[in-house]
C-alpha cells in the first residue's frame, strides 16, 4: 500500500522513532535513503505521552518546521488505531495523536518489526558474526533480543525485489531449555512461592530475566544475592570480579542459544538469526565466547540444519530507526532501493 509521504528532505525531513519502556529514540531523515541524523535519546517515563516527548526533541534539535511524516517503531503489538506499550504507561489514538503533532502522517509499528526491516540495509561493520557463518539477506531471516522484554519478528523476501516482516510475540513462547542445569533453573523459577508459573522466554531472557537468573545463581551455589541491575551484573561478569554474576551470563547466553535455534526452526530463517536488544551489546564479548552456538545448535533431529544457519549481534547503534525509515520508504511512491 502506498501512503501520500513527500520525499524527505533537510526541510521537511521524516521523523522516526525508536519507544521502548525505558526509552524514546528521535531521529530525522533527510534524504531518500539516508540515516536518521541527529539523533536523541530521551526517557520515556519522563514524559506523559508521545506528544510531549516529540515537542521536546524538536526544540532540542532546533526544528521549527513540522515534519513530514514520522513512523515510531513502538514496543507492543500494533493491530489498529488504540495502542498501549506492552512496558510502559503510554498510551495513544493514531489518528488523534498525528493531529496534534501535525504531520501528513503517522504510522506505528511494532519495534521488532522495525528491526527486521532494518537487516538488508545493516553494512559490515554494524554486525558481530558469532560462529563461521554469515548471513545471506536473499533468504529469510529472524531477528530477537532482549531489553525491557524480548522481541522476535521474521523478514521474508519477495520474488522480483523487497521484503515482508511478519512482526510477533515470540518472547512470550514457553521457555524449554535442552541443558540439565537451565532445566532446573526454570522449574525453581516455576515453582518459586507468589512466583511466575509457567515460565515465558521474557521472564528470563530480558533484563528483568538476568536478575531473577542471577537471584537463582546465588541460591542454587548457596550464596547471598545482593540487589544488583541488569547492568550491574553485565559490568560484573565482563569484569570478572563477580563469579556468581559470571554463572548468570553464562546460563542466560545458553538459554538465549537455545531460544535463537527454536526461532530459526519456527520461521525457516536460512538467511540467519540476528541478535539485538539492549542486553547483548554490553556483554558482545561474552556472548561470543559462550556456548551460545551450542545451545542454538542442540536439537535431536535438527542440529545439522541450525548449523548452516549464521547468527550475528548488530552492534549498530540505532538500527530501529533504519528500519523505520525502510517502512516509510517502502510505504511511499519512492522507489530507490538505496542501502547505506
Amino acid at each position: 500500500m502506498t501512503y501520500d509521504v513527500p520525499r524527505p528532505s533537510a526541510e521537511r525531513p521524516w521523523l522516526v522513532a525508536d519507544i521502548g519502556g525505558t526509552n524514546a529514540r528521535f531521529g530525522l531523515i533527510t534524504r531518500p535513503g539516508g540515516r536518521a541524523e541527529r539523533i536523541l535519546v530521551l526517557r520515556a517515563a519522563e514524559h506523559p505521552d508521545l506528544e510531549s516527548a516529540v515537542a521536546q526533541y524538536l526544540s532540542a534539535v532546533g526544528v521549527t518546521d513540522r515534519p513530514s511524516a514520522m513512523c515510531a517503531a513502538v514496543a507492543g503489538p500494533v493491530t489498529g488505531d488504540r495502542f498501549r506499550f506492552t512496558n510502559g504507561t503510554w498510551s495513544l489514538s493514531v489518528a488523534e495523536t498525528r493531529a496534534r503533532l501535525g504531520v501528513e502522517e503517522l504510522h506505528l509499528i511494532n519495534d521488532f518489526e522495525a528491526l527486521a526491516l532494518s537487516l538488508p540495509h545493516l553494512r559490515e561493520d554494524d554486525v558481530l558474526v558469532i560462529g563461521d557463518r554469515r548471513p545471506d539477506t536473499s533468504l529469510p531471516m529472524a531477528v530477537l533480543g532482549p531489553g525491557t522484554g524480548l522481541g522476535v519478528a521474521g523478514l521474508v523476501p519477495i520474488p522480483g525485489g523487497g521484503w515482508v516482516p511478519l512482526p510477533g510475540e515470540g518472547g512470550h513462547m514457553l521457555l524449554r531449555p535442552g541443558h540439565g542445569e537451565d532445566a532446573e533453573a526454570i522449574d525453581v523459577l516455576r515453582g518459586e512461592r507468589g512466583g511466575l508459573g509457567m515460565v515465558t522466554a521474557e521472564h528470563v531472557l530480558s533484563g528483568p530475566g538476568l536478575t531473577r537468573l542471577y537471584r537463582y545463581v546465588a541460591r542454587s551455589q548457596g550464596e547471598h544475592a545482593e540487589a544488583l541491575s541488569p547492568a550491574d551484573i553485565s559490568s560484573r561478569a565482563i569484569a570478572g570480579t563477580d563469579h556468581l554474576c559470571t554463572s548468570t551470563v553464562e546460563a542466560f547466553c545458553r538459554l538465549l542459544g537455545t531460544f535463537a535455534g527454536g526461532v530459526a526452526l519456527t520461521l525457516g530463517a536460512r538467511g540467519g538469526v540476528f541478535l539485538a536488544g539492549g542486553v547483548l551489546p554490553r556483554i558482545a564479548e561474552l556472548l561470543v565466547k559462550s556456548e551460545f552456538r551450542e545451545g542454538f545448535e542442540t536439537n535431536p533431529t535438527m542440529a545439522a540444519y541450525l548449523h548452516r544457519i549464521s547468527t550475528v549481534l548488530v552492534t549498530a547503534p540505532y538500527p530501529a530507526l533504519l528500519g523505520a525509515r525502510a517502512w516509510l520508504e517502502a510505504h511511499s511512491d519512492i522507489r530507490e532501493a538505496v542501502t547505506v
